[in-house]
């Protein structure tokens, strides 16, 4: 059963040159709480995979919004994701040698992290055929099917996976609202660590079976966002 802890706790978990899934999309639906901690510890040559590096200036006011904490103390060494320009200094860093840069079309992204938590040994798609991600070293190979070339891309899996629930109950299982669930749901089946920030926590059996998006026996750790029992 997942084990409720600290926003704290779950960041001090994460050991330097950790490889780090991180869910939602430009900072929003993600473990903010961890995130923020991350950031304060200065855990450093971090890979992140994740959709983009969030941006400065966030809905909350911040100077630096979520993972931007991250990018701005040139924590990472690596991104992997497929999308950088609302955050300016991914570019720098990448032009001044310190952020190397793994840029996927995000439909093969969201596929090769389903594949890595699914045990398969990648996945194969027409896109990127003819561009600069033939060349990537996630790609493995281009084959042709039927007269059709197609490229093999590797399985993406991490050390932990920090993802966000608007409702998790406390045997783990979690609700994403709306889009909030963007990559979350993959992103738990593909890492050896998985912590979930939740909005609310309830108590097993609030959340309606047939409502239940990310299973408890995925998730190891609940952080309660703003250390509260119930958000």
């Amino acid at each position: 059963m997942a084990q409720i802890i600290s926003a704290q706790e779950a960041a001090l978990m994460i050991p330097q040159g950790a490889r780090v899934m991180i869910g939602g999309v430009l900072g929003c639906g993600g473990a903010l709480d961890v995130i923020a901690h991350l950031a304060d510890l200065g855990t450093n040559h971090l890979t992140l995979i994740c959709d983009d590096c969030a941006s400065p200036n966030g809905p909350d006011g911040s100077d630096y919004y979520s993972l931007a904490k991250l990018i701005h103390n040139h924590q990472a060494d690596r991104f992997i994701g497929s999308h950088v320009g609302t955050n300016p200094e991914v570019n720098q860093q990448h032009n001044e040698g310190t952020l190397a840069l793994n840029l996927l079309p995000m439909g093969s992204f969201v596929e090769m992290v389903r594949a890595g938590g699914s045990g398969l040994g990648g996945i194969i798609t027409p896109t990127g055929v003819g561009t600069l991600v033939e060349d990537s070293e996630l790609t493995h190979s281009k084959i042709n099917i039927d007269g059709r070339d197609y490229l093999v891309m590797r399985p993406l899996r991490a050390d932990f996976a920090l993802i966000g629930g608007t409702k998790v109950d406390k045997n783990g299982n979690v609700w994403y609202r709306g889009t909030a669930r963007n990559f979350q749901p993959w992103m738990a089946m593909a890492a050896d660590k998985v912590i979930v920030e939740a909005e609310e926590l309830l108590e097993p059996g609030e959340i309606p079976p047939e409502d239940v998006i990310t299973p408890g026996i995925l998730v190891d750790y609940i952080v309660v966002r703003g250390g509260g029992q119930n958000g």
